[in-house]
């Protein structure tokens, strides 16, 4: 075994008994390259943080820049600082009238315990419902409102008063009440396995929240930034929220996580008591100058429509192959459900032989991932699909057999 591979098992933290073991010495576009040069496509993207591709140039010539002026200077929001403030507009101007304030953080969970303290705050409510196969991170608050059990027995005593009702399940609204702070939810949930809302659901879930005092908080950590062919999912469903949390593709590659509301609900963090959210390293400015440079990818190239466009290709070329029982999508965010964990984790050995970096869904161990950088051309799909229907059939005969 090399060294550096023995060294990652034995000083770099695991997660779980067996990793993916694959060992990267560079990327370029929707490619991860090996130390011996072999192209593996990358059909997870960092688990939708890659959108505008790997190295980037126009993000990378981005944090050069930014990294020879100056990094770290304060707890942030202490020092005015160019990259934050302009990033923080340019979201503004995205987002939307009434999401125009911003609080930048490190990651998705601390988007969302941020969120959570946000309305709390300023609710002077304590609970907070969300859904059911929900995946919100792995922080303590986050883990509170996650929506399977499995993931939280070990940590519990979690924090009270949170509540899971059923995605998509309108009955389950009459649960939203006076007492409830916040309803968090996901517009597309993604570690379920991909499954998109119902529109009719969203607006009377967005309708119960107004009859009853509740902010709508939304989880957009994974859908944000292009890869459900908006650039966030709300925008495509056409629902407001009071709350948007985002990470992953927000920093262009580089750790960043926020959340955003409008300037009169954020302030509530200000006071009473003061610093109600403090973060060192949040909105570092190298972070933020990445995830500008990777917004004015996303607008400039058109990742949005392209997503949407290269996600339909994929649809229509696997969703006909008799191994395949149903592919879930939205956008270039898809799931190609196989219906057993076993076909699952053959095809996932298979493709990675063949040069395919795919992944699993934390609630869906039934189905692979096919989330590629937006930048995907029709070209690399089509290819890529060659590979997956050649993938499908060799791994079907094993199951005839």
């Amino acid at each position: 075994m090399k060294i550096i591979r023995k060294q990652f098992l034995e000083n770099v933290a695991q997660t779980s008994p067996q990793s993916m073991m694959v060992e990267v010495e560079n990327a370029q576009g929707i490619y991860l390259i090996t130390p011996d040069g072999k192209k593996i496509v990358d059909l997870v993207s960092g688990v939708s943080v890659s959108n505008v591709g790997h190295h980037n140039p126009k993000v990378v010539e981005a944090v050069v820049e930014q990294a020879q002026k100056y990094m770290h200077t304060m707890v942030y929001g202490e020092t005015v600082q160019r990259p934050q403030v302009e990033y923080a507009a340019a979201l503004a101007r995205n987002l939307g009238d009434s999401l125009d304030s911003v609080y930048f953080v490190n990651s998705g969970a601390e988007a969302i315990e941020g969120a959570m303290k946000l309305v709390k705050r300023h609710t002077g409510r304590t609970q907070i419902i969300s859904m059911k196969n929900a995946y919100h991170g792995s922080t303590q608050g986050a883990l509170s409102i996650q929506g399977a059990e499995e993931f939280k027995t070990a940590f519990r005593p979690l924090i009270p008063d949170c509540q899971q009702i059923r995605f998509n399940n309108i009955t389950d609204l009459n649960e939203i009440t006076e007492r409830t702070a916040a309803v968090f939810t996901e517009i597309v949930q993604g570690e379920s396995g991909i499954n998109p809302p119902d529109r009719n659901w969203l607006v009377q879930l967005r309708k119960r929240c107004d009859e009853v005092g509740a902010l709508l908080v939304v989880d957009e950590i994974q859908t944000g930034f292009g890869r459900v062919g908006t650039m966030f999912a709300f925008q495509k469903w056409g629902v407001k929220p009071d709350v948007v949390c985002l990470a992953k593709a927000l920093g262009g590659g580089m750790p960043l996580g926020a959340f955003v509301s409008s300037k009169k609900i954020m302030m509530d963090l200000t006071h009473s008591p003061v610093l109600g959210h403090i973060t060192t390293f949040g909105g570092n400015p190298v972070c933020c100058a990445a995830g500008l440079a990777a917004l004015g990818v996303i607008e400039n190239e058109e990742l949005c429509s392209n997503a949407a466009v290269m996600g339909e290709i994929f649809e229509r070329r696997l969703e006909k192959h008799p191994f395949v029982q149903e592919i879930r999508r939205a956008g270039l965010l898809m799931a190609v459900e196989l219906g057993s964990s076993e076909k699952l984790f053959a095809v996932m050995d298979s493709l990675i032989k063949w040069g395919y970096m795919s992944d699993w869904f934390l609630f869906c161990d039934t189905a692979f991932r096919i989330s590629p950088p937006l930048v995907i051309n029709e070209e690399q799909v089509n290819k890529t699909c060659e590979d997956i229907l050649q993938v499908l059939s060799e791994v079907e005969l094993q199951f005839v057999k």
